[in-house]
């Protein structure tokens, strides 16, 4: 009953948006909105609910994808969009209606949790029982909890001291995944000649092998110390931490001539916000809340693809 008198609610917004000019010719933003399934007839009805004195455009190459065009990005909206996107499991976001995904030059991935399902940490240290440890460590630092994220992953690193390097393998090879839509995604930008960079607060071992398997230009990661076939509990070098993070997008879009308003940076966590804040268009990725209300759009149900679907051909 209360998801009904909410979503009856929002519908009331949606007719009362039309008289209050959210819907409008001289307006240059697309609302988009997409599914990880074609919609249902119901999805489709409640689509057109949106934009009651519009008339919504369905991608004729996919029955998941639609745009509403000319709309003014106001609060109203943005609140039905949250209930509408909610109620419906599908993500409705906003972009410029005058930007092609071709006049980006960068593409910037963190790479746990975002690139990838896992967050190779957690599953590291599950080969020496220390998994919920660790864990609860990662969740507080990625929602924002712990404001200090190289003294986060120090305590996360030393807690593997002694731990054979031979599980950072099998972590590669039995449980690193790699998110739904990476794969078609990175093929996408890159035959438009958007370069890519994969920049993570996790480790190299894991971004030296995404970077060839993908196709990737770019990698920067933390180095863990391994001596004689055991990690240390170290890290080597600078941590890629927050601040590292924005600077490398910085210094690899100048690298292949572009500025950072010429960057795509998706994220999940509070240790992305600062490359994100930095960036022409930032993504939440199944992202934790504060990156989410602070991010260009969020994708919470369709996949790293559907970054192809948001701007005009």
């Amino acid at each position: 009953m209360a998801l009904f008198c909410r979503i009856a609610a929002c519908c009331q917004t949606y007719e009362a948006s039309v008289g209050n000019g959210l819907f409008d010719a001289t307006m240059t933003n697309d609302l988009v909105i997409l599914g990880p399934a074609p919609f249902s007839p119901a999805q489709a009805d409640a689509i057109r609910a949106l934009a009651p004195g519009a008339a919504p455009q369905f991608d004729a190459r996919s029955a998941s994808i639609a745009r509403i065009a000319n709309v003014a990005d106001t609060p109203a909206l943005r609140a039905s969009m949250a209930v509408f996107a909610q109620a419906q499991s599908l993500d409705a976001v906003i972009v410029d209606g005058t930007r092609r995904l071709a006049d980006f030059k960068l593409v910037a991935m963190d790479m746990d949790s975002t690139l990838i399902t896992i967050e190779c940490i957690d599953e590291i240290a599950d080969y020496c029982g220390l998994k919920a440890e660790v864990s609860a460590i990662t969740e507080a630092a990625m929602r924002g909890e712990i404001k200090d994220f190289n003294e986060s992953l120090t305590r996360r690193v030393a807690l593997l001291r002694g731990l054979d390097a031979s599980a950072l393998d099998r972590v590669y090879e039995e449980r690193l995944k790699l998110s739904p839509g990476a794969e078609d995604m990175l093929r996408g930008v890159q035959a438009l000649g958007i370069r890519t960079l994969l920049v993570s607060g996790g480790f190299t071992f894991f971004t030296d092998r995404l970077g060839p398997r993908l196709g990737l230009d770019v990698t920067r990661a933390n180095t863990l110390e391994i001596v004689d076939g055991k990690l240390t509990g170290r890290v080597l070098g600078e941590i890629v931490n927050a601040e590292v993070k924005a600077r490398t997008v910085a210094e690899v879009a100048a690298q292949f001539g572009a500025t950072p308003d010429q960057a795509i940076v998706m994220g999940d966590g509070s240790n992305d916000l600062l490359m994100m804040a930095i960036a022409g268009l930032s993504v939440a990725f199944r992202a934790k809340p504060v990156v989410r209300e602070k991010a260009s759009v969020a994708f919470n149900h369709v996949g790293l693809d559907g970054l192809l679907a948001l701007f005009r051909p």
